[in-house]
């Protein structure tokens, strides 16, 4: 047996009681998921650093989550994932049968039950529209990029788009989660949350753009995630502690959280269900599902500490030193010698700008018992 299915075997079975935890919750056009009744043979994913497993720091190897601690609850050394462990998409493949997905950027990794086409630090919009808005952004592959690396690895799977189609019949693609770095570079750096709303709109229109572009190459089932409430996570509380100029910007909710960021992300998230509501007309055979994140979040953060989560650490990350969330700064996690809480499984936040794999946990069960999947 080679180490990739080693560790592949390892990992599956270390998920076995969560497939029995969740089988039954696992809908499936009226019938209870089990497995072999519904089965999805390969998962693709395009978006940012919550679903990256490993492509950035493949193509950078200097960044933070190559280094420890990321990584250090699983499975015990840094795997290119921004967390201490598993990600969403790692439970979502796990509650399906199939092993984590690969990272795009991995030579010689086995891609047959699907790719991660996911990058950290990643947005919707191309970075030039932010740098000509003044708002510095890192040249990474946006979603329209990742989405020509899904195309040329079709290509490179299939001869002709009918065959593509056949592979793609019995496959799941998450278009996202997008939009938590076109959010987060313009809001850390100062700018208003007006200035922000203007281009949420064709955030969502790209987003919408590209979904239209995967079931054009065959897609059946389709996932568009929302994304978090920043307003709750610690660089944005930070960002507003620092430097934020406008008082309305700095207003918190009954938990604590950034009210109008919070505000403008749930409208955001709003327009992104109702336009996909209009392209499943277009579609009326392709299952278009939207995956909440906002709520299952704020659920977690209200009931944290009857989950065991440390009530006076509810907006702290786990690693790194508070108030300091500047990756490319010493003092971020995984840079030099940082704190690091005693238990991340009892943290919220992991870095700051990322969960624990407790809270990727929790956030993943609303997920999976949400995805009503067609058996094809």
């Amino acid at each position: 047996m080679s180490l990739q299915h080693l560790l592949n075997f390892c990992y599956t079975f270390s998920f076995a009681i969560f497939l029995i935890i969740f089988s039954s919750s696992f809908v499936c056009e009226g019938e209870i998921f089990q497995g072999i009744k519904c089965p999805i043979e390969s998962i693709y994913q395009v978006g940012d650093s919550i679903s990256d497993t490993g492509n950035l720091v493949l193509a950078i190897p200097q960044v933070p989550a190559s280094r420890k601690p990321y990584g250090i609850t699983f499975p015990g050394h840094p795997s290119g994932r921004w967390s201490d462990g598993r990600l969403i998409i790692d439970y979502i493949a796990a509650s399906l049968g199939l092993p984590p997905l690969n990272p795009y950027q991995a030579k010689n990794a086995s891609f047959l039950n699907g790719v991660n086409f996911a990058v950290a630090g990643s947005t919707v919009l191309n970075p030039k529209f932010y740098i000509a808005q003044g708002t510095s952004v890192p040249p990474l592959p946006p979603l329209l990029v990742q989405l020509e690396n899904f195309k040329k690895y079709l290509k490179s799977i299939c001869l002709t788009p009918t065959e593509c189609r056949v592979k793609l019949r019995r496959s799941l693609v998450f278009v996202g989660e997008f939009g938590y770095n076109d959010i987060g570079y313009s809001f850390q750096q100062g700018r208003s949350i007006k200035k922000i709303q203007d281009f949420l709109p064709l955030v969502n229109r790209v987003i919408l753009n590209a979904t239209r572009e995967v079931v054009q190459l065959g897609a059946q089932q389709v996932i568009v995630p929302g994304i978090f409430p920043l307003g709750c996570f610690p660089f944005a509380l930070s960002s507003v502690d620092r430097d934020h100029a406008n008082i309305f910007d700095k207003i918190r909710d009954e938990l604590g959280c950034l009210k109008n960021l919070n505000n403008i992300i749930a409208s955001r998230n709003n327009d992104l269900q109702r336009e996909l509501s209009i392209l499943r007309l277009e579609y009326p055979n392709v299952n278009l599902l939207y995956s909440n994140l906002y709520d299952p979040f704020l659920s977690l953060l209200r009931n944290a500490p009857a989950l065991g989560f440390n009530i006076k650490t509810l907006f702290s990350a786990c690693c790194g030193l508070e108030g300091n969330f500047v990756i490319v700064g010493p003092i971020f996690c995984g840079n030099g010698d940082v704190p690091l809480c005693p238990n991340p499984n009892n943290h919220i936040h992991w870095d700051g700008f990322h969960l624990t794999q407790a809270s990727y946990h929790y956030i993943a069960n609303y997920v999976i018992r949400d995805l009503k999947l067609k058996c094809i």
